[in-house]
């Protein structure tokens, strides 16, 4: 059975990093290869000097010389410029050079010029000796690269048969001995074994580098989740610290607040308006708890429906225009009446966790929340006049559990809201943009583009399965 030398599961970029390694161990045993192939060119001038033409002889040799001298030059500049480079650099470099073996192995097959039935039988015998010697070696160092051992190979061999049929066909027009035919054969079946001891040979050597790369991969895979773990337990950490420094105050505050109540029962129109401020600030920090819990299980439930914008910027009126005026802020809503396809509860949440953080993070001046048509569609606009976002925290603010440093306002949650903000755009297909000026205001625009309900599940169980694999 012939052995599989390129698994069909190997990724093309495993495919590129095998490969070069390849080229880079074959470079390496380069240098040896060519030192004994140097060696084995003075040896046959002496074999042959008595036996050969001479001028023929040095010929031989002037041209063996010359493209061992090449090949030296080539690993020089090999180790000088390519050696400590890439895949991509290893590859382009063995693409521009890779002819140059089998050159080297035509040369080394025209030496059957120089002895085939022109010299002494014991002459033959060891020049054939060592032309074996020289294709054996080569399974050694040239097998790590398949297809140039394969040319070198068949190089080496097709110019040395071709050489001896011209010898016994032209020359001595099929009168020669019969060992001839012998040894055409010989050199055939050496041909074949090499070729199939070469293909083996390689298979080992990529299956090494294979295993090498799938190991490396898997150890940096066990290191990423390694890091997530700990990353993950951080963050745990960091929540349950935040979770008991927010949930204390108003908890902390509504335990006064009904033991003033408790003391001097005549103040309860001045002290439950503060009761029912505490219990919602409790409640808006479970609400985003809670949220943040459907998004990281997956759990979140799509309807997506035609959506009134007109009566979605209403009830959003309805709902923060009293927490602004109650912050003497001035709070305009710009409404240009349509419909869009979305889910209408949670594109109600990431508008109403824009304005919330609007009015949240202004202290003078006013929000506007505006819904308008767009040459690029439907979008919805909230502006307000507050602290601003530096661009340094712009990407940042879309984190779980970030709190912009400095801030006023901060302290009054987890820094969850424009993190759901982002994962419900992102679900919804609806682009999230921010512009922002430290000092001067924020601005976040909502593009309604239509969402598709199979497209925002499969995003949904994406942003899921991003969360579990995240590096």
């Amino acid at each position: 059975m012939k052995p599989d030398v390129t698994p069909a599961s190997a990724t093309p970029a495993e495919a590129r990093w095998v490969e070069a390694e390849l080229v880079r161990s074959l470079m390496r045993t380069a240098r040896n290869t060519q030192l004994a192939g140097l060696l084995l060119i003075p040896i046959f001038l002496g074999v042959l000097w008595t036996d050969a033409t001479l001028a023929l002889l040095l010929l031989w040799a002037c041209t063996a010389l010359g493209v061992a001298a090449a090949r030296f030059a080539i690993i020089r500049r090999y180790v000088r410029h390519v050696m400590a480079g890439g895949v991509d650099e290893h590859l382009a470099f063995f693409h521009r050079y890779r002819l140059l073996w089998p050159v080297s192995a035509v040369v080394w097959g025209l030496s059957t010029l120089l002895y085939f039935d022109r010299s002494s039988l014991a002459d033959q015998f060891i020049c054939w000796l060592m032309l074996a010697g020289l294709a054996m070696f080569s399974i050694n160092s040239l097998s790590t690269h398949l297809r140039t051992l394969r040319l070198y190979l068949d190089a080496l061999t097709l110019t040395a048969l071709a050489v001896m049929l011209w010898r016994i066909g032209v020359e001595l027009q099929f009168r020669g001995p019969l060992y001839h035919f012998w040894i055409i054969a010989l050199l055939v079946i050496f041909w074949q074994v090499l070729r199939q001891a070469g293909l083996r040979l390689h298979v080992t050597h990529r299956k090494n580098y294979e295993l090498q790369y799938r190991n490396s991969q898997l150890i940096e895979s066990l290191t990423r989740q390694t890091q997530a773990a700990l990353d993950a337990v951080e963050i745990k950490n960091r929540f349950l610290a935040s979770a008991a420094h927010d949930l204390r105050q108003p908890v902390h505050a509504l335990g006064l607040y009904a033991d003033w109540l408790g003391s001097e029962p005549e103040l309860v129109h001045e002290i439950a308006p503060k009761i029912v401020e505490s219990t919602k600030a409790v409640n808006a920090l479970f609400d985003s708890l809670f949220d943040l819990v459907r998004l990281d299980s997956g759990k979140i439930k799509l309807n997506i429906e035609p959506v009134d914008l007109g009566q979605l910027m209403h009830d959003l009126e309805l709902q923060y225009r009293p927490l602004a005026q109650a912050k003497g802020l001035d709070f305009r809503v710009h409404v240009a009446n349509g419909i869009v396809v979305s889910d209408p509860i949670l594109l109600r949440r990431i508008v109403g966790n824009l304005v919330s953080n609007a009015v949240k993070y202004t202290q003078r001046g006013g929000v506007l929340m505006a819904s308008r048509m767009t040459p690029g569609g439907p979008q919805i606009e909230v502006w307000d006049t507050g602290v601003g976002i530096a661009p340094v925290h712009q990407r940042e603010i879309f984190r779980e559990f970030f709190k912009v440093p400095g801030h006023a306002g901060t302290e009054d949650g987890f820094g969850l809201g424009l993190y759901i903000v982002s994962r419900l755009s992102g679900i919804l297909g609806h682009p999230l943009d921010l512009a922002s000026r430290p000092g001067r205001g924020t601005v976040f625009r909502v593009m309604l583009n239509p969402t598709n309900a199979r497209d925002a599940a499969d995003r949904a169980a994406a942003s899921v399965a991003q969360l579990v694999n995240m590096p």
